[in-house]
């Protein structure tokens, strides 16, 4: 049918930075094509996921700075961080402060790279395009770090 959407995707991802190490970029995609009984989003558990998967990765303890997202805060989540506490420590951003979070400096890398200008035919090359454009910041650490020190934070206040 002309005009209608064919869905969409969602992306969310770790920044990961260890002193004398280099810095990570962990994400995942959701991609929603409008299907009945199909999640529209990430849940809670899909970010717990997230986390777990970056723990395992990196095999270390994590300090997570996070913005208000209402999945971030939900009793589920604060129930799976209190659990996880031996490993995991949150550290919530203030409402309305993308500035000190250092993955929406990776949104901007994304959106000025392979999404800037963009028409795509379909969602399935729109993802392809996401994917590569976040491969590449992967394998480019210097940008990674480039996003902490954009907020002003350094790895020794965290």
């Amino acid at each position: 049918m002309p005009g209608r959407r064919a869905g969409r995707i969602s992306v969310a991802a770790l920044s990961c930075y260890r002193p004398g190490e280099r810095s990570r970029l962990l994400y995942r995609v959701h991609i929603y094509r409008r299907h009945k009984g199909e999640k529209a989003s990430f849940t809670w558990d899909d970010y717990r996921d997230l986390i777990l998967m970056a723990h395992r990765q990196l095999d270390a303890p994590i300090v997570l700075i996070w913005d208000n997202l209402n999945r971030h805060t939900c009793s589920e989540m604060r129930q799976f961080i209190a659990a996880s506490a031996d490993w995991l420590r949150v550290v919530q951003l203030p409402a309305y402060a993308p500035e000190l979070n250092p993955t929406e400096g990776i949104w901007s890398l994304l959106n000025r790279g392979g999404l800037a200008n963009l028409a795509v035919t379909g969602l399935d090359e729109l993802v392809r395009v996401v994917k590569r454009g976040l491969k590449k910041i992967q394998y480019r650490p210097h940008l990674i770090d480039g996003c902490l020190a954009e907020t002003g934070l350094a790895l020794n206040q965290l």
